[in-house]
């Protein structure tokens, strides 16, 4: 099991779960895509499993629970009048899924600790209770060095072993502070990137998201990544 979650919201979580997914599936893994709670998305709308499946081809793809608007699940839940998603029951299911599955990724909502009930369970809390270790996509621009440090802070606090950092958009024309950040980003998670996913990956046609995945990830999560490569490519040339 591995459990996907981000610094906050619009980082790449599910991007970088579709490679992860579309990686393993590659390798004839059976993999199951969880997303315990999908918010701002209707009935019948396309939801970020959807994204999975059209970028990864993994069909074994397990929605526990939608909300309609664009809120945390317990947010959410309570606007729309209903009890909150426990994540008690997704552990259960979840637990039941690996059973069978050669791997089951779980994409979070939000942050890591978005609350997803009143009385604030988070997917920090699903991923102790499963034992799984958390990947979490990070941003690559100003501000992000804080809210990586938060978020492994919180995770460490919560007893959540790191799976490492990926970089969910990685654009074409990287700023100064994008390139400084690289090397503070593997400083803070005290240890090499495991990851950077290109900006726009998302529109990508599966075969060319595979080859896409393959050269974004590191080799512990199916690909061909290397941090030091990507490093010395990108981060900032010291002053003579």
């Amino acid at each position: 099991m591995l459990v996907v979650t981000g610094t906050c919201t619009g980082v790449g979580k599910t991007v970088v779960t579709a490679a992860v997914a579309a990686l393993a599936a590659a390798r004839g893994a059976s993999v199951a895509v969880v997303k315990p709670g999908q918010t701002g998305v209707a009935p019948g709308e396309p939801g970020d499993l959807d994204d999975v499946r059209r970028l990864a081809a993994v069909t074994d793809l397990h929605e526990c629970a939608r909300f309609p608007d664009p809120l945390s699940p317990a947010a959410a839940a309570r606007r729309a009048g209903v009890p909150p998603l426990r994540l008690a029951d997704v552990a259960a299911r979840i637990r039941a899924l690996a059973e069978t599955r050669d791997l089951v990724l779980v994409e979070g909502a939000g942050g890591l600790l978005v609350r997803y009930d009143d009385e604030g369970a988070t997917i920090a809390d699903l991923a102790r209770w499963l034992g799984a270790a958390a990947l979490v996509a990070v941003r690559p621009d100003l501000g992000t060095l804080n809210h990586t440090a938060l978020t492994l802070e919180a995770m460490a606090h919560r007893g959540v072993q790191p799976a490492g950092l990926v970089i969910g958009r990685w654009p074409q024309e990287p700023d100064l502070a994008m390139r400084s950040n690289i090397r503070d980003l593997e400083t803070i998670a005290a240890r090499p990137l495991a990851g950077a996913l290109p900006a726009g990956a998302g529109s990508l046609d599966p075969a060319e998201f595979l080859v896409a995945a393959h050269r974004s990830l590191a080799p512990a999560l199916g690909g061909s990544f290397d941090p030091a490569a990507f490093r010395d490519t990108y981060g900032p040339k010291e002053n003579p």
